[in-house]
């Protein structure tokens, strides 16, 4: 969470904090960067990160961000984090999301069962830089119009858009109240009408398809999305044993608690018991009426399950819990929570226990929250875990499908988002008046974006190499 002295300074005052910043740090400083010459090496880093990692994962963390650049990029935070720290800095700092690529926005359900759209990746949030976030951003528009075979034209075009619209919405809230930005979300009503009116208004029919390719695609996303809850998951995750539910055996993917002797040295009982002890703790940091509701249900089962791609070998695990019946499951998600890979080189978080470090961050920068956020100590000491609901109404975009129409498209909604998070944890007004409403900004980033692109067409290359080369090992597939 951004901690800064409170004061009430006059928005003229705000406003000339931000255009004196520009003195300090011009922003065309961003398009002359260049990798340092003490850089480090790429592999290393991830070699480093893996230590503290499921050993038989971490194959499968390299086998998927074998794919292509754009998987690469996706768990190569901690690489970026490394080339960051030596760009220049505004100084206006907000809690940043740390990790906000394009896939990590998308869409869940509110608790009032609203559909919105916005960042779902906390793991690595921490006060810092603004710049950060936005060039993680507009660098991974980059990376993946490349990988869909844009043009280099386009590929500028969808990165611009991306961070213009960032730019473009600070200046809208910074003319707006507090309670005003608080409240602003985006919700799935605002996308589809968004679409619809570019279909009907877009200068061109090769426009016009494409905002309707876009507003179908947007549309199947949603759908997908409503479809997935506690109940769908129960049919994709569990098989009915006996009467009984329970968590359906895919190693290495899903590996039960009945099979943690094998995975985890220790049995099942030990393990079951470790579980419900979490759950006690984790629920003492919900809200009262949030904690009255989960002691409502029970728990049936619990599994390891891998997820993501940067997220591969750190622990995770599923609990399967039911209410009134079989019929009326809740799936939890339980994540380990490590430093972030910001805290190599900004200062620690305020926070002493990672798991309620990614949640205040995510509950400080997201419109609405999941009511099950909630974290622990992990089991094994060093470790630490959060809890959020699994597939509430959870949907992503499909990146690797986008045509350039609709890449530009969904780069306006995230740099919009992005905007929204960050007005509401540092300074819009500052921030504003130091972006300006010229484009100054949006070229600089865009070419900064460009060069980090070949960066890591660099670093990939160097990682499939360190794979074929046997220096490390890759389960692709899986």
């Amino acid at each position: 969470m951004v901690r800064t002295r409170i004061s009430h300074s006059s928005v003229s005052t705000r406003t000339e904090r931000g255009r004196s910043r520009r003195e300090k740090t011009p922003r065309s400083l961003h398009a002359a960067w260049e990798p340092a010459a003490r850089r480090p090496d790429p592999v290393a880093l991830l070699e480093e990160q893996n230590l503290t990692r499921e050993p038989d994962l971490v194959p499968v963390r390299h086998g998927r961000m074998l794919a292509s650049p754009l998987a690469f990029y996706r768990g190569a935070a901690k690489i970026m984090a490394a080339d960051l720290r030596d760009i220049p800095r505004s100084g206006l700092n907000v809690q940043l999301c740390g990790d906000a690529h394009l896939s990590n926005f998308g869409l869940f359900a509110s608790p009032e069962r609203r559909m919105l759209f916005d960042l779902n990746d906390f793991d690595e949030t921490l006060p810092g830089p603004f710049e950060y976030d936005v060039l993680r951003m507009g660098a991974s528009f980059t990376v993946a119009a490349r990988n869909n075979l844009f043009s280099p034209e386009k590929a500028q075009k969808v990165t611009e858009a991306a961070v213009r619209s960032y730019r473009e919405a600070m200046l809208r809230f910074a003319s707006l109240g507090v309670l005003q930005i608080w409240y602003a979300r985006l919700e799935e009503e605002d996308v589809l009408r968004a679409i619809r009116l570019a279909a009907g208004t877009g200068k061109g029919r090769d426009r016009k398809k494409a905002a309707r390719r876009a507003g179908l695609a947007a549309e199947k996303t949603v759908l997908k999305a409503r479809s997935r809850d506690s109940l769908q998951a129960l049919s994709k995750l569990a098989e009915l044993v006996d009467g009984k539910y329970r968590i359906a055996s895919r190693p290495p993917i899903v590996i039960p608690a009945r099979e943690a002797h094998a995975s985890f040295g220790m049995s099942a009982s030990e393990l079951r018991r470790a579980v419900n002890d979490q759950f006690t703790s984790y629920r003492q940091t919900l809200q009262d009426d949030r904690r009255h509701l989960l002691e409502r249900f029970e728990i049936v089962d619990a599994a390891r399950k891998v997820v993501g791609v940067g997220s591969v070998g750190t622990r995770s695990f599923i609990v399967l819990l039911q209410g009134r019946d079989s019929g009326d499951p809740l799936f939890l998600q339980v994540k380990e929570a490590t430093r972030s890979v910001l805290e190599d080189h900004l200062p620690a978080s305020e926070y002493r226990q990672p798991g309620e470090r990614v949640v205040q961050g995510q509950r400080s920068m997201q419109a609405a929250s999941d009511p099950f956020l909630g974290w622990t100590r992990g089991v094994q000491a060093n470790r630490y875990m959060y809890w959020r609901q699994l597939r509430d109404m959870k949907g992503s975009a499909e990146v690797e499908a986008m045509r350039p129409a609709g890449m530009e498209f969904y780069a306006h909604l995230c740099g919009w988002t992005l905007a929204r998070a960050h007005a509401r944890t540092g300074d819009p007004v500052a921030l504003a008046a130091y972006l300006g409403r010229g484009t100054k900004f949006d070229k600089a980033a865009s070419e900064f974006c460009r060069r980090y692109a070949d960066q890591n067409d660099a670093d990939y290359q160097s990682f499939a190499e360190a794979v074929r080369s046997g220096r490390i090992s890759a389960v692709e597939g899986v």
